[in-house]
């Protein structure tokens, strides 16, 4: 039985007691999230009321149609929602003459083209053919995408003029889209993004969730490209820029991604092209990155593929004596390998061919789970 809970609370719902398998459990016992390879056998309910948390509990599957009956009626219609959007199958990606399957987690690759990104900027910021070969490379060991950026997005980091960011990506993208490397861009700029899917990009990857610039929404509808909304607190130059601090990080940023999947919806980008990035580490300190990761289940509910990036970011450094980006491979393999567990559909990674060797280990042992009797 759950605890009174008002009409006007925000409900969410998060996949626990995970089990390798369903085999030998009573019928309806388990659940599965998505099409991938994870069952659970509860739901961790959590309602918010402003940012006072009203109700927390674990309901067993089994016993969730019970449960939620006896919630307020809108409440109850949520609970079934984000269940069945835990549970929804997430169709292939649809690229240019590609698709991307989300039955295992898929690998994108990072390949920056700035002169000032916090982990590897300046690489290869002039010279369009060294980075193409990165990233032909980064394909050869098994990414999925390569995900070409033009501007950094460190905190506090210089805005870049779009002319300029175009100069950087376009011939990179023009390279590896000639060769047949998918393609993501990684901008907030609709200017940059028209070139850069002129160029041969397949899917537009923003930072901003699409709030940065009036005219991304319109470009990306109008090109009919899969999309990766990131949560990031800001949408002005410096999307770390957080003066309103969060409640609850995990529903504020879920609550943020729903309402930006709702407005791609409403400007005409169909569900099977969205994807979603919590954005760890953009305005995020210690403390939430941290819950984010443990909470990153939730995110299921939102119904769409999740993307986890924590490549060599500040959470790691933070918990291993300020180790510097270039050392903190091991972390990003450990995140990369706790995003699979937590159903993340793709991983954004420096390290490709670590971070698959981390994941075909992860996918063994879960088909192993899956087969055992």
């Amino acid at each position: 039985m759950l605890p009174p809970i008002p009409a006007d609370a925000r409900l969410y719902l998060t996949p626990t007691w995970f089990v390798p398998s369903p085999i030998g459990l009573p019928d309806g016992s388990a659940a599965r999230m998505g099409n991938g390879l994870l069952w659970f056998q509860a739901y961790g309910l959590t309602a918010l009321r402003g940012r006072d948390r009203v109700a927390r509990a674990t309901v067993p599957v089994a016993d969730f149609a019970g449960a939620i009956a006896t919630l307020p009626e809108p409440l109850a219609e949520r609970a079934l929602r984000l269940a069945a959007n835990i549970s929804a199958q997430r169709p292939p990606l649809a690229l240019r003459d590609r698709t991307i399957r989300f039955d295992a987690p898929q690998v994108m690759a990072i390949l920056n083209v700035t002169p000032d990104s916090f982990s590897d900027g300046g690489r290869h910021s002039d010279d369009p053919q060294a980075a193409a070969d990165a990233g032909f490379a980064m394909a050869a060991a098994g990414a999925a995408l390569v995900d070409v950026g033009g501007e950094s997005t460190r905190p506090r980091a210089a805005k870049v003029w779009e002319g300029d960011e175009i100069a950087r990506v376009v011939p990179v993208i023009e390279r590896l889209a000639a060769a047949g490397v998918p393609v993501s861009i990684d901008t907030r700029k609709a200017a940059v993004m028209e070139a850069a899917l002129a160029a041969g990009a397949a899917i537009v990857n923003d930072v901003s969730a699409l709030r940065h610039d009036p005219r991304s929404l319109e470009v990306v509808a109008a090109a009919g490209c899969p999309v990766i909304l990131m949560h990031a607190p800001s949408a002005g130059d410096d999307p770390h820029d957080n003066s309103a601090g969060y409640g609850d990080v995990v529903a504020d940023v879920f609550d943020h991604l729903e309402s930006r999947i709702a407005a791609c919806l409403a400007a005409g980008i169909a569900r099977d092209k969205i994807m979603v990035d919590p954005g760890l580490g953009f305005g995020k300190g210690l403390a939430d990155n941290l819950a984010l990761v443990n909470g990153l289940a939730t995110f299921q509910g939102l119904g769409v593929p999740l993307l986890f990036a924590g490549s060599r970011k500040r959470l790691i450094g933070a918990l291993s004596n300020e180790a510097p980006a270039a050392d903190r491979l091991g972390g990003s393999i450990a995140l990369a390998f706790r995003a699979a567990q937590l159903g993340a559909q793709m991983v954004r990674v420096h390290d490709v061919r670590e971070s698959l060797q981390a994941l075909h280990l992860w996918r063994g042992m879960a088909d192993a789970g899956l087969s055992a009797v």
